[in-house]
């Protein structure tokens, strides 16, 4: 995976789930935090947003072309159901084979890509259309028979993805991509308790965008150069902070105010952010430390271990992979040198 996915793939799931990574927990209690794009009706009536809006400065050739990612979780309800003398129940637990399922709710990746565009042709919009859906997996017991289901849905989903720019100067153009969310969903009663987790299945959860392009670069909006800092003022972010980055761990240093890509995060970034090479994965909370996470992780008790692997199977693959860590993968989370620099001189 390079560096700009794995910065891209730590802003999606920001906040997917907590520590202990149980659906009991109270951290785990309102889900779906970053990023969320809600249809727009639906989103006028609970307080959420119902777009979200990229602005960056391109600097370069009017051919230049752009390739833009767009990428987002869609929230999955999963439900179990006890097999009865009747059929199906459905039910809030139920342990087969000596493993707890649990209902609650999953995500899936869904992506949605621009073929390359050229700012100079005028503005293009797109459509989002996911299908609804569902699957079933069947749960037998040490017999073999079937003694229950998990049924996983998914809402049907529609957006348009918008892209246009303006000039700023001869050489500088204002990009402009805007993502909004269509999708047909049941109105919720103004102020109803709850709204806002029964419209996350019809949202876009963790949205946030990649922009590249091959002949021209994008201005940091964070550390714009002297000369475009009122234009990078003026650009309309909602919902997003982009930030400048790219597979050279020297950017930072070489090229500070330019990039050939951008990430429109969700949540505030610095330029050319980047995760550490010791991290061994995913823990879900880019804000802690992951030799703390670990370490926490490792010393839940076999119950609540059991009750986190039946809460999701990425809490399942975060346990696996903790108690997979060898001891010097352990001692490299506490402390690594990535330089030294000569000690001031003494005075």
């Amino acid at each position: 995976m390079d560096a700009v996915e794995k910065i891209a793939r730590a802003c999606l799931y920001e906040g997917y789930l907590l520590w202990p990574y149980r659906r009991g927990a109270l951290k785990n209690a309102q889900r779906w935090t970053f990023g969320g794009v809600y249809p727009q009706r639906c989103g006028e009536l609970i307080g959420e947003p119902s777009r979200m809006r990229t602005e960056v400065l391109l600097r370069g050739s009017p051919a230049a072309k752009l390739t833009v990612h767009v990428r987002f979780l869609q929230v999955i309800d999963r439900q179990v159901y006890r097999n009865g003398p009747t059929g199906p129940v459905p039910v809030d637990e139920l342990r087969v084979a000596g493993h707890n399922h649990l209902t609650w709710q999953e995500a899936t990746e869904r992506r949605w890509v621009c073929p390359p565009w050229s700012p100079r042709r005028g503005p293009r919009t797109s459509t989002v259309d996911i299908a609804a859906g569902s699957d079933r997996e069947a749960l037998r017991s040490e017999s073999g028979s079937v003694a229950g289901t998990l049924v996983r849905s998914w809402q049907r989903l529609t957006g348009k993805v918008r892209l246009s720019s303006v000039p700023v100067t001869d050489t500088v153009m204002r990009v402009t991509v805007d993502v909004r969310n269509t999708s047909p969903c049941p109105l919720p009663a103004p102020g109803a308790r709850g709204a806002r987790d029964a419209m996350a299945p019809y949202s876009f959860v963790s949205t946030h965008a990649v922009l590249n392009t091959d002949a021209g670069r994008f201005v940091s909006l964070t550390d714009p150069p002297a000369g475009l800092r009122e234009a990078a003022a003026a650009c309309e972010n909602v919902g997003v902070w982009p930030v400048l980055v790219s597979e050279d761990p020297q950017a930072a240093q070489s090229s500070p105010h330019y990039s050939s890509a951008v990430l429109s995060s969700p949540i505030t970034l610095y330029d050319y952010p980047a995760v550490a090479p010791e991290s061994p994965g995913d823990l879900f909370d880019g804000g802690e430390i992951d030799q703390l996470l670990i370490l926490s992780v490792l010393s839940l008790t076999p119950r609540e271990q059991d009750e986190a692997r039946a809460t999701d199977p990425r809490a399942r693959e975060i346990l696996d992979r903790c108690a997979s860590l060898e001891p010097e993968e352990l001692a490299a989370l506490h402390g690594t040198i990535r330089a030294f620099r000569p000690a001031l001189e003494a005075r």
